[in-house]
């Protein structure tokens, strides 16, 4: 059934017009849709049912689109194997800024749960509806400056120990939910968000996609309200965690220095800044020069190694398909990506709507990090919690019990769309520029005022 569902999606998304028809592709196609694309559909098919073999999907996946590309359908940098050198050469800063800052994060993440703040949140919890919702809320900020899985694994082991290991699946939705709308407008909260940052895209473009944010954490109130009625929220007493303070340090140093980077680079050297992944040299510098305040737990990388190869893969993949063949970037695209992101990976649906431009970046970042919350499979965070969780790997009732999460991204997206409007924003470095041949006119980008 979800297979159908993924194909039926893929070709929904990828309807050729008559105007992108006549632009620069001139690879194979079956019907309007360029062999690129199916080839991807099934890569992305076969990550979301073979939850085992990701890794060895997407690398194949990498490799053989490469090769087809190479062999029988030219890259917009050019034909066969010099083309292929010419668009590694292009993609080589965003793929390595994105290697070190998923690695560096996976440490920051650490230090930050052994920092003793996530077994502080409980005393700060009422003993009511409130309680559950605030813990929602709190998910949600620690998501805006750590990692989206981890923000939703700390809430999960925070809402086992005050609900007495009984969490309602309408809640553990709710957490997922939380953890993806924190991180959907901070450019260090997700995976997505720091992909736009590394292309050039503003951090306040993204952070006006706390309004959806906001919006849906009140949405979320009747999962909290059910989750009290299913087992009521509970502080034990005398259970005090002591906070280390000289680790807290050691985050705030980490995300500070590449805050800072990033922004020099992109005011004062902007002309130096795809030059080199200076955005992730910077978090490394940081991480090694704050080792000797705490030292970080350098066992993670071996594991978080394999998982980073498997996301980059992803994107190189994206990176490679046509965009010139994809629907005009819109209000109404970035809405519907919400719903595909629920079905496909949003790393690689970013990837393709950073090579394609023309996107309200804050409206995409609100769309494709918490529209993955609306089905458990949809975001890394969600697939993360049901380990610890495995009722939620029952789509049936994750659907039934956490509707509120679908509804919580229409309200709000709708209330971005009416409150701030769809506007293009800034061109990231990413963008596929596509040649205009004389006499046709390239397709305008709609705004919504």
């Amino acid at each position: 059934m979800r297979t159908l569902i993924a194909a039926a999606l893929l070709l929904a998304a990828l309807p050729a017009t008559a105007a992108a028809a006549a632009l620069g592709f001139s690879g194979p196609s079956v019907g309007p849709v360029p062999v690129e694309f199916i080839m991807f559909g099934i890569v992305l098919a076969g990550v979301g049912i073979f939850h085992h073999q990701t890794f060895k999907i997407a690398v194949t996946g990498a490799t053989v689109i490469a090769l087809y590309k190479i062999f029988f359908s030219p890259f917009r940098t050019g034909a066969g194997i010099g083309g292929f050198g010419l668009h590694v050469e292009h993609e080589w800063v965003i793929l390595a800024n994105l290697f070190l800052l998923l690695m560096g994060f996976a440490l920051l993440a650490r230090h930050f749960e052994e920092s003793g703040v996530p077994a502080s949140l409980p005393k700060y919890l009422p003993n009511d509806w409130k309680g559950a919702w605030i813990l929602l809320l709190l998910i949600a900020f620690l998501s805006s400056f750590l990692d989206n899985i981890a923000a939703a694994l700390i809430g999960g082991a925070v809402a086992h120990k005050v609900f007495k290991g009984k969490v309602h699946v309408g809640y553990i939705a709710g957490i997922v939910a939380a953890s993806n709308a924190g991180g959907a407008f901070s450019v260090v909260g997700d995976t997505t968000t720091t992909m736009m940052w590394i292309a050039g895209v503003g951090p306040q473009e993204v952070f006006e996609a706390i309004i959806g944010t906001l919006v849906a954490l009140v949405i979320l109130i009747p999962l909290a309200k059910v989750q009290q009625k299913h087992s009521p929220l509970h502080v034990p007493e005398g259970d005090e965690a002591k906070i280390d303070w000289p680790r807290v340090a050691v985050v705030l140093s980490i995300l500070a220095l590449a805050v800072i980077v990033n922004v020099v680079m992109n005011t004062k050297f902007y002309e130096l800044s795809d030059k080199g992944p200076f955005l992730g040299l910077a978090v490394w510098v940081a991480i090694l020069a704050t080792a000797g305040l705490r030292k970080p737990e350098w066992s993670l990388l071996p594991e978080n190694f394999k998982g980073t190869i498997f996301l980059l893969s992803l994107v190189l993949c994206a990176s490679m398909m046509p965009v010139e063949k994809l629907p005009t970037a819109s209000w109404q695209t970035a809405f519907g990506l919400g719903f595909t992101s629920a079905v496909f990976d949003n790393i690689p649906l970013t990837a393709l709507a950073l090579a394609q431009g023309g996107y309200d970046w804050g409206f995409l970042a609100f769309a494709v990090g918490f529209g993955g919350s609306m089905i458990w499979f949809g975001s890394s965070a969600g697939v993360a919690l049901s380990n610890m969780y495995p009722e939620a790997k029952n789509t049936k009732q994750y659907l039934r019990h956490g509707y509120w999460v679908a509804i919580a991204y229409v309200a709000a997206f709708m209330t971005m769309l009416y409150t701030i409007g769809f506007h293009p924003g800034s061109r990231p470095r990413t963008v596929q520029t596509v040649e205009t041949p004389a006499g046709v006119e390239a397709p305008a980008v709609p705004q919504t005022h």
